[in-house]
């Protein structure tokens, strides 16, 4: 079974900065994409930043430049930096990894989701 921890969140002000973290456990051949996503109240969840098992990036046109999504693929951990954060990126951000637990065998998981206030 694969679990994902995720880590970071909290409450800060405007301009301010804040580091997610998520680290992927349990029976794992390999992680090919991770992610993040955000789901403020009311609204959709939404992709806000993917990483290939390559190191290749993509951004949602409303984070592009403020944040940065990194991984360290040694200790199955995903990263995301949030810099210049606003109040609309006020929401529940959750950490998504799909990959392989086996030859045959897929995963996709979600984290627990972590809160994300941006508030003065």
């Amino acid at each position: 079974q694969v679990q994902l921890v995720e880590s970071g969140g909290g409450l800060v002000q405007p301009g301010g900065s804040l580091r997610l973290s998520c680290a992927v456990s349990g029976s794992i051949f390999s992680i090919d994409a991770m992610g993040w996503y955000r789901q403020a109240p009311g609204k959709e969840r939404e992709l806000v930043a993917a990483i290939t098992s390559g190191g290749v990036t993509n951004y949602a046109d409303s984070v592009k430049g403020r944040f940065t999504i990194s991984r360290d693929n040694a200790k199955n951990t995903v990263y995301l930096q949030m810099n210049s954060l606003k109040p609309e990126d006020t929401a529940v951000y959750y950490c998504n990894a799909g990959g392989w637990a086996g030859p045959y065998s897929p995963f996709e998981g979600w984290g627990q989701g972590t809160q994300v206030t941006v508030s003065s």
